[in-house]
């Protein structure tokens, strides 16, 4: 059984773990839920809040075990929290790392492993939020989403344990201490992403942060003329004062409780509460210190997921009573259902469709019954193997797409495509067969997922591609480059003089010049080659399809230079700056790695600094020759 390596800062993670104070630390509702709720979501055994630390992985929060830890060498976590995002393992008897486990081999019988590393503020990967099953499954997309989801929502609670304790020590520190450092607290306390505030005995606010103000809609002048009574929520008021009286009493030192505020405009907003006792030397109270979280957008996915969970539930109760015979009721639900339902029989004819059927695809239900499915929702060329898949189900009963939610191209009415995610199943019932598929429209969902890809892709300032970009290019382009037996080159730029227009005039200044040489450097070449801004104002241009020699890429070098020298007027003043261009040339066929050809061109561009900047080297470029 191969044991997990140590993550590169094994020394800091465990200093971030152990200034938690989590470990070994009593169980907690706000981490019991989720875990009951990753439980629930994915239909695990066993569900898990883990911390990672020297020779174990202990649980802070569990469901469907009774030990609290095991070593680290077993733990599936020790690997979890090596990745950057999640660690799924279908079958742990298939995977070499787990096969031979004690923990797959024995009690409690994982297969199945489904881990989200859980990080503090600085991020490093403490523990994970995990989900364990007995047998081997694949995790639907939607069910790492949740996941994915609810490790955030662990994650706050750690980060937001992490801000409590720095507030705390904060407040403990000596009065001398607090007066040498009160600038530099008053400009953390203002600049802070999360609501802070100082609260009287009677709830009356004495400082606030622009954090809170924001969340709440007042200024400061403003909140220090309520109180906080005056701006939560009735239905939880009784239970917050409730606790501030435990806390005033010192039966409690702080608690944690999520309830409304009222904002200024009259609308109430969701907000994760922690309120902390402050007592003098002589153990009175002075104040509380109020952390205020906006968890507005996670509360309605909560209560959206609650709605949605709920509207399945009497989903399934009217299927049932349609069974004993109460159709009608059945029919209503199905005709105001959120998701396009549709019947068909054997033959593929329309048996069922709904009103959300007719707003998704266009279709009245008058239109539709009656007709083949493949005739108003299947696209043409996907039509036939439709019909094939029917035929060889109703000959064989071998399921390819039922039972599964899968995400499907379609067509309206118009013509106009669309993308849905589909979930169907077949019933049998005396001697025949019939068909029902929920349809949901996630064109705008994909598209919008395009977009994010996009985005990620982009650099915000100038508009080039970025550096995940070009780790994924460049090796595409040698490819080419292999492929078309024409060389390629890579320019590496370093803008020269670009700080001194920075420390002259200004960051925003800087900003405007690098985006004006992202401009000149697109002008430079062809639509065909490639622009990508690094980092800072490092660039590079990657040429493909050069004629024999090269020298095609010294041309281009030339030309960049020649533009980027030229003074430029900016709207802070005038700023001139060059450049020094380092070239590397690929020659097909050469083996020559993505890394190696980097650094070929990185070494050139740093040896034009040495000689006096504004430089291309080497002078005259030339391809390597093709073995």
């Amino acid at each position: 059984m191969p044991a997990a390596s140590l993550p590169a800062d094994e020394a800091l993670r465990l200093r971030a773990l152990h200034s938690t104070d989590l470990l070994d630390s009593a169980p907690e509702p706000a981490f019991d839920r989720i875990t009951r709720l990753v439980a629930r979501a994915l239909g695990v055994p066993i569900a898990l809040i883990t911390l990672v630390d020297e020779k174990r992985q202990w649980f802070k929060s569990r469901v469907g075990v009774e030990v609290d830890h095991t070593p680290r060498e077993q733990a599936f976590c020790a690997h979890a929290i090596l990745e950057t995002e999640l660690l799924v393992v279908p079958d742990a008897t298939a995977d070499a790392r787990f096969a031979d486990n004690p923990l797959v081999t024995g009690a409690p019988d994982i297969r199945a492993y489904a881990g989200v590393p859980i990080r503090t503020r600085n991020g490093q990967a403490i523990g994970t939020l995990c989900a364990l099953d007995s047998q081997p499954r694949f995790f639907t997309q939607e069910e790492l989403d949740t996941l994915s989801d609810l490790a955030a929502l662990a994650m706050k609670q750690v980060q937001m344990r992490e801000a409590v304790e720095r507030s705390r020590l904060e407040v403990d520190r000596s009065d001398a201490a607090l007066r040498a450092n009160a600038a530099q607290f008053e400009e953390m306390f203002d600049l802070a992403s999360v609501g802070i505030a100082q609260v009287a005995p009677d709830g009356g606010w004495l400082t606030v942060n622009q954090a809170l103000c924001r969340i709440v809609g007042y200024s400061p002048d403003e909140l220090q003329r309520l109180t906080f009574q005056d701006i939560t929520h009735p239905d939880e008021l009784h239970a917050d004062l409730d606790l501030m009286r435990q806390l005033q009493a010192g039966q409690i030192s702080q608690y944690q409780i999520e309830k409304r505020y009222r904002r200024k405009d009259g609308q109430f907003i969701w907000i994760d509460l922690n309120l902390t006792r402050k007592s003098g030397e002589d153990g009175r109270l002075e104040y509380f210190i109020s952390i205020i979280q906006d968890i507005d957008a996670r509360k309605q996915t909560e209560l959206a997921l609650a709605a949605l969970r709920r509207n399945l539930e009497e989903t399934v109760r009217q299927r049932t009573e349609e069974v004993l015979g109460r159709e009608a009721e059945l029919r209503m639900v199905i005709e105001n259902a959120y998701d396009a339902y549709v019947s068909t029989d054997e033959e593929g004819r329309v048996m069922t469709w709904n009103q959300q059927a007719e707003s998704t695809f266009g279709w009245s239900a008058a239109e539709a019954l009656g007709q083949p499915l493949e005739n108003l929702i299947i696209p043409n060329g996907m039509r036939e193997r439709h019909r094939q898949g029917m035929a060889r189900y109703l000959r064989t009963g071998v399921e390819v797409a039922l039972n599964k939610r899968l995400e499907v191209p379609a067509q309206r009415k118009d013509g106009t495509a669309l993308v849905v995610e589909l979930c169907a199943t077949a019933l049998h019932m005396c001697g025949r067969t019939t068909f029902s598929a929920f349809l949901h429209d996630i064109t705008q969902r994909k598209a919008m997922e395009a977009e994010r890809e996009r985005e990620a892709r982009r650099d915000a300032l100038t508009g080039l591609l970025n550096r995940r970009a070009f780790t994924e290019l460049l090796p595409q382009a040698l490819a080419r480059a292999d492929r078309s037996g024409k060389p390629l080159a890579l320019l590496f730029l370093d803008l020269d003089g670009f700080k001194a227009v920075n420390d002259t005039l200004g960051h925003e200044a800087g900003d405007e010049l690098l985006r004006h040489a992202g401009a000149m450097l697109l002008q430079s070449v062809r639509q065909t080659d490639s622009v990508v801004r690094l980092a800072g104002d490092e660039f590079v241009v990657v040429l493909e399809d050069l004629s024999p020699g090269a020298a095609d890429g010294h041309v281009v070098a030339e030309k960049i230079l020649a533009r980027l020298s030229a003074p430029l007027l900016l709207q802070h003043g005038q700023a001139r700056v060059s450049a020094s261009i380092g070239i590397a040339v690929y020659g097909p066929g050469s083996g020559q790695t993505p890394s190696a050809l980097i650094h070929e061109a990185d070494g050139w561009m740093y040896q034009a600094k040495q000689a006096g900047k504004s430089l291309v080297l080497p002078r005259q470029a030339s391809c390597p020759e093709t073995p």
